[in-house]
């Protein structure tokens, strides 16, 4: 789907249901709040699992203790940091954690977002002749901050997704998926994971008409 319509310019929605592969352990300090991390395993209908990387607040989770195995529902948002340190990958995705909460389910991993394209997209076809699209898509905060997302599409969406320009507004819905591969580095090699957004559907924002402002 590929459609033009006027919805909110910035949204960053996720909700997963997966299993807690280890225990919470701390990851950072922000503004007097401790933060821990974990790490969350979702399957995909295909067999494979998604590992992705949770954050929440310590006080949160404290209303919610998880240990290695729990089953959990998870809401939350798409965050990106730029990892200056030379290890590791350089782009850092992870999912922030408003809402929490342990009880069973099947896996589950829905994505929305809206903003703007930030990069030209680059279309190419697979060597088995498969169409595949790469996209930076750029999701505003609300206090300032960007994230920088990088999204896939495939088949007719992604021949779609290769016409669009930098600059435009998108809306889509997806699943945040993990990538693990190698990386040679001299004569070594490393095992790395790389997160995307697979697309399902997509929509063009409308730009509201000059003097109204938008929703």
């Amino acid at each position: 789907m590929c459609s033009t319509m006027q919805t909110n310019w910035n949204e960053n929605r996720i909700m997963l249901h997966g299993r807690v592969l280890s225990a919470p352990e701390r990851s950072h300090m922000n503004h007097g709040e401790e933060y821990l991390t974990f790490p969350l395993g979702v399957a995909r209908l295909s067999g494979a699992e998604d590992r992705l990387n949770a954050i929440v607040r310590a006080d949160r989770l404290a209303r919610c203790p998880l240990t290695e195995g729990d089953e959990v529902t998870v809401w939350g948002e798409v965050r990106s940091f730029n990892n200056r340190s030379g290890v590791g990958s350089r782009l850092v995705i992870s999912v922030f954690v408003r809402e929490l909460h342990r009880e069973t389910g099947e896996d589950s991993n829905l994505l929305t977002l809206a903003g703007t394209l930030c990069k030209t997209p680059t279309y190419r076809r697979t060597p088995l002749g498969r169409d595949i699209c790469d996209m930076m898509l750029a999701v505003n905060r609300r206090y300032g901050r960007t994230d920088y997302l990088p999204c896939i599409a495939w088949g007719t969406l992604a021949r779609r997704c290769g016409e669009l320009k930098v600059g435009d507004m998108l809306t889509l819905e997806g699943r945040l998926q993990s990538r693990v591969y190698t990386k040679r580095i001299g004569e070594e090699s490393q095992e790395r994971t790389a997160y995307e957004v697979s697309i399902m559907s997509m929509d063009l924002l409308m730009e509201p008409e000059r003097g109204e402002p938008a929703e």
